[in-house]
């Protein structure tokens, strides 16, 4: 064979490849995905998360059909911060969004998952809470919804009244509760993707279970004169061991404020009510799905925003780094998968950095290098499997003593409040995740935990150098490098409001 033959051989098979791969994407082959987010859902609101006294079977059957995430964690626990999270696969110090911080820069936007996969050929849609505004170049800020397909976004914290959520008015006739004009939306979506042929990607944002507490009444039954078993670290007793810097926000006054102090049954019906209405929703996606024949070529994600403590720990809201706010369900069916239908659960690391990069796995695409995150396809094909050593948590919202700084590992968690004054010293908390979920043991001070301390700040000073390397250098972000310094003294640490000697 000579030289001349062998190049074209060689050619007419890098073509053949060639032709193969845009087949195989054009075809079909790339999977419709769909991202549900829930908003203030914490992980003991499902079923299949151990809680019997809940009715939420669709999302039940999601995790029987998919896979079950047992570790699951928003890196912020807040709504602005953890959107921006999700949309980039990003930290927070990176992604510079956040309340009393600001809102994305346009260059940070470009990078996301929603503009990334509709460069590669997906219909992207999006509805409901988007969360944050996106920076022009002439510094005026909005939302973004010229790079979606489908919108039925809404600024601000949304309305559960549909009328009252502009791009959504046209569901208000029929679904007049916000709740459900979504799963409509979804369905809306889904035929109009069909008929354009082409892959989809749809992302909702419900604002259930968010307060103000609106449940949709048609659902007023399901939980009428119901009472709620009470978690075993509820009430102000179960948090007189935890940091005095956590009792500094808002979350301390909100035990009582919002009542679960003295009508917890009547709250968490209401809460469970707004939950129920998105598994309806969940339902109606769901069917739609296996009505248009897409069963088998749609990946569906179902999680929440950040957790809600409901009364753990004499607590409300959420925010702070403790389980019940951090921590939320997260369930993922990817039909193509080894764990589809088992019923499968996974203990391994997972945050919402990881969506974005997940998303763009799925779609065939590289992942960004500045993406913090790690795909989770790796998990769905074997659930024993780790991504992960460690992750990040990040509060820097809130009244500067609540500001700090997590690190987590599958088995513990170390916070440093590096705040102090005169009531109260900068405070370690190590609590062993795996022997106590519950968080009622602060084993920082103990003596046979000290190796196991050392070791998780070692890990902390490594999480703490990496912001310094790659935050953002605007809104404000690069002063934590300093106050979250746990070897630097906190005279030298400066801050709005320290008093001066």
């Amino acid at each position: 064979m000579t030289a001349f033959h062998y190049m074209k051989i060689l050619r007419l098979t890098a073509l053949c490849v060639l032709s193969s791969l845009i087949c195989h994407l054009e075809g079909g082959e790339r999977p419709n995905i769909i991202f549900l987010f829930a908003d203030d859902q914490n992980f003991s609101s499902v079923g299949i998360y151990g809680n019997p006294e809940v009715e939420t079977p669709h999302m039940d059957q999601l995790g029987r059909d998919g896979l079950i995430f047992d570790n699951h964690y928003n890196t912020t626990a807040i709504c602005m911060a953890s959107r921006a999270n999700v949309f980039t696969g990003m930290y927070e110090y990176k992604t510079g969004t956040n309340f009393s911080h600001g809102h994305m820069k346009g260059d940070i936007w470009e990078k996301s998952y929603p503009k990334l996969l509709r460069e590669a050929g997906y219909l992207t849609a999006f509805a409901g809470k988007f969360g944050l505004e996106v920076e022009n170049p002439d510094g005026t800020k909005d939302m973004p919804a010229e790079d979606f397909d489908f919108w039925g976004g809404a600024p601000g914290q949304s309305d559960y009244r549909t009328a009252h959520n502009e791009s959504m008015a046209a569901y208000a006739e029929d679904y007049p509760h916000s709740t459900l004009s979504y799963g409509a939306f979804g369905r809306d979506v889904i035929r109009k993707s069909v008929d354009a042929g082409k892959p989809f990607c749809l992302s909702i944002s419900f604002k259930a279970p968010h307060r103000p507490t609106t449940p949709d009444p048609q659902f007023d039954d399901v939980y009428r004169g119901k009472t709620f078993t009470k978690p075993a670290n509820y009430g102000r007793e179960h948090g007189e061991h935890l940091a005095p810097q956590s009792r500094l926000g808002r979350q301390y006054p909100r035990f009582e404020e919002w009542h679960y102090d003295d009508e917890y049954d009547r709250v968490m019906a209401t809460y469970y009510q707004q939950i129920y209405a998105i598994d309806v929703a969940l339902g109606m996606i769901r069917e739609e799905v296996e009505k248009q024949g897409l069963g088998e070529d749609t990946v569906i994600i179902y999680t929440s925003d950040n957790g809600f403590f409901c009364g753990a720990h004499g607590y409300g809201s959420k925010v702070l780094p403790y389980e019940e706010s951090a921590r939320v369900p997260l369930m993922i069916l990817d039909p193509r998968s080894a764990s589809a239908g088992r019923g499968a659960r996974t203990r391994a690391l997972t945050a919402n950095i990881d969506f974005a990069p997940t998303m763009l796995e799925l779609a065939g695409l590289e992942v960004p290098a500045n993406m913090d995150g790690s795909s989770l396809l790796p998990l769905l094909e074997d659930p024993s499997r780790s991504i992960r050593e460690q992750l990040a948590f990040i509060n820097v919202f809130g009244p500067y003593p609540t500001r700090c700084l997590s690190v987590l590992t599958q088995d513990h968690k170390y916070i440093y409040w590096w705040y102090g004054d005169d009531n109260m010293a900068p405070t370690e908390e190590l609590f062993h995740l795996a022997e106590d979920p519950l968080e009622l043991t602060n084993l920082a001070s103990s003596p046979e935990a000290g190796e196991r301390l050392a070791e998780m700040r070692q890990r902390y000073d490594q999480e703490l150098l990496k912001w310094k390397n790659e935050a953002v250098p605007h809104h404000g972000y690069p002063r934590y490098v300093t106050l979250f310094d746990r070897n630097l003294p906190h005279a030298e640490k400066s801050f709005p409001g320290k008093k001066k000697n």
